[in-house]
């Protein structure tokens, strides 16, 4: 009896066994056929193996779903990495027209490097369920997260809860942004595992990071292929705010007052700064923009920091010009008596952009136009 049960002990044991090696092998074949570097793909683990194949066949459905030869071709370098020992590699491997095949992808890799490097963001990849489907490399540079640490994950598990009624707004479509195409435009908080210093560290002591995301919606209605967000996503404050002829800084009070600003406005705009003392930018601002100051005024207030987008503010002697801000709360160094732990706001910050000449200058809005620039 003792023995009929330790044979089948063996057998059980054996048994098991034979499943692991199997699933190991099934595992390793799964992750030699992900576009990654050898280096990465040998240190995943398995729920990665899975969470990367399921991101990868979405992102290659999505993009089957694009009628564009030219966008499937530039899609050949995927996930930020030139392909390697892929199907399009394998195909007529030895043939002439391989090192044109390699000279072409490594051109579009280059190319593709150099736009993010304009940009000064990664791009993101949304489902309509939050899915991170595609993030481009550098995103480790901006959240000390790498790329294969986030995708296939949900953005919720990694955004400010306060964000996400705004961030489920955003990826909701509608039947008329389907037909007419729906762009987005908006600020969330993201966790980030670098330091002040840049250096990364434990998720568990990660900070929030502002985020200033622009893209478009896209509705595939093709059965086989998905729906996303299509997004390029800014850390704030951005590192480019630099100051040059066509900017001025100012400071506000929490209300948007002016407190302080510089010189040139009175260039720009043709207001001297000591009358912009105690005025609302408000009262500056064209009436049909009003909607993007407020707001960029609320993202300032729960968020921190924010970038106003396009708007227009009205010239003294008649017209406006179109401009963008770039804002941030600056805390008091003394605490708050409310919330031991936080720091009351200063004040606000911001950085104004002069995007265009003087338009339709001949026309007057406001009763602060009537006098004359100059």
């Amino acid at each position: 009896m003792t023995a009929d049960k330790e044979k089948r002990r063996a057998i059980s044991r054996e048994a098991a066994r034979r499943r692991r090696r199997v699933e190991s092998d099934v595992f390793g074949d799964l992750s030699r056929l992900l576009p990654l570097q050898p280096a990465i793909r040998s240190n995943l683990d398995k729920p990665s193996v899975i969470r990367l194949t399921l991101s990868y066949i979405r992102m290659q459905t999505l993009l089957k779903g694009n009628t564009g030869t030219k966008a499937r071709t530039s899609h050949t370098v995927k996930y930020g990495q030139v392909l390697e020992g892929g199907e399009e590699r394998r195909v007529g491997a030895g043939g002439p027209n391989v090192e044109e095949k390699e000279a072409r992808e490594v051109e579009a890799l280059e190319e593709t490097n150099m736009y993010l490097r304009i940009l000064e963001g990664f791009l993101m990849v949304l489902s309509t369920e939050g899915d991170m489907i595609y993030l481009s490399d550098n995103v480790s540079k901006y959240m000390g997260l790498t790329q294969t640490e986030l995708m296939g994950h949900n953005i919720f598990e990694f955004t400010h809860p306060c964000d996400h009624e705004e961030i489920r707004n955003n990826l909701r479509l509608t039947a008329e942004e389907v037909w007419w195409g729906a762009k987005r435009d908006f600020v969330m908080r993201i966790k980030s595992a670098l330091t002040h210093r840049g250096r990364s560290t434990n998720l568990k002591s990660a900070t929030w990071k502002v985020l200033h995301c622009q893209g478009q919606a896209k509705m595939c209605v093709i059965p086989s292929s998905v729906s996303c967000l299509l997004l390029t996503c800014q850390p704030l404050p951005l590192s480019h705010t630099l100051l040059s002829a066509h900017t001025f800084t100012s400071q506000h009070s929490m209300d948007m007052r002016f407190t302080y600003c510089d010189q040139r406005v009175t260039l720009l705009l043709g207001y001297s700064p000591e009358e912009l003392r105690g005025r609302s930018i408000y009262d500056l601002c064209h009436t049909l923009d009003t909607n993007c100051l407020t707001k960029n005024h609320v993202n300032l207030c729960l968020k921190s920091q924010s970038v106003s987008g396009k708007y227009r503010i009205l010239v003294r002697g008649g017209g406006y010009v179109w401009v963008e801000s770039h804002s941030a709360v600056i805390p008091s160094v003394r605490p708050s008596k409310s919330r031991p732990g936080a720091h009351q706001p200063l004040c606000i910050l911001s950085v104004t952009y002069v995007l265009s000449g003087v338009e339709e200058p001949s026309l007057q809005l406001s009763l602060d136009q009537t006098i004359n620039r100059f």
